[in-house]
């Protein structure tokens, strides 16, 4: 409810402004190269997040949050959920702005929430995998079906209207989703086992108590072994 209300609140001022207006806030919160790499307004990165410059967008968005969000907000937490978007969308946005850059699109704008929903979509492929859904209620798939339509649904979008910075982004995004949500690939998980690996080296198990003789039963204590 946050993330979307941000989103629809710029966003329905900004669709309500005046040319100048719109020129303006495009200016000053659309993440391009020419605003992030030339004018050096790097805050763009994050508030083009919240700016959707068109409706329809915009009421997709809308709906993708109420549908898919909120079920991987309960299964990870609200803390998690936040850091998940927040990483998903600076990828994205930090993506699509350099490739735009390379491909001399400085005018091209990164805005809005399309990088971290196609993320969620790939997140929730992966936890929910074989959870059954109903796709506008009569087509039934598992979440892993679904993941892979929609992944097919924006290359073809993306081939077809050559939107290839957007693309990048929206690669990023899905890379670092599937980073953060698969196990195998996770690089916070790898750390955490890289971690347990070298504190196991270091710890040995040592017998509590006085000396014994050897060959002699130890005694009966169930407080004998002390990591």
């Amino acid at each position: 409810m946050v993330v979307i209300g941000l989103e629809i609140g710029l966003s329905l001022v900004w669709l309500m402004a005046s040319p100048s207006g719109k020129l303006s806030m495009q200016d000053w919160l659309a993440a391009t190269p020419e605003n992030v790499f030339h004018r050096h307004r790097v805050w763009t990165l994050a508030t083009g997040v919240f700016l959707e410059p068109q409706f329809i967008q915009l009421v997709l968005h809308a709906v993708v949050m109420w549908s898919f969000v909120p079920t991987l907000e309960r299964f990870w937490g609200t803390a998690r959920f936040y850091r998940f978007f927040a990483l998903t969308s600076l990828a994205g946005t930090i993506v699509g702005t350099t490739v735009g850059l390379l491909l001399g699109q400085d005018g091209n704008a990164i805005t809005g929430l399309d990088p971290f929903i196609w993320a969620t979509i790939v997140a929730f492929g992966i936890v929910y995998a074989k959870q059954p859904v109903q796709l506008f209620g009569v087509m039934p798939l598992t979440g892993r079906q679904l993941m892979y339509g929609f992944l097919a649904f924006v290359t073809l979008l993306v081939v077809l209207e050559q939107m290839w910075a957007n693309g990048a982004a929206f690669a990023a995004a899905m890379l670092v989703a599937t980073a953060l949500t698969a196990k195998r690939w996770s690089p916070l998980l790898a750390w955490k086992r890289s971690r347990i690996a070298k504190a196991r080296k270091q710890l040995t198990v040592l017998e509590g108590g006085a000396g014994r003789p050897p060959g002699s039963k130890p005694p009966r204590d169930e407080h004998k072994w002390l990591n």
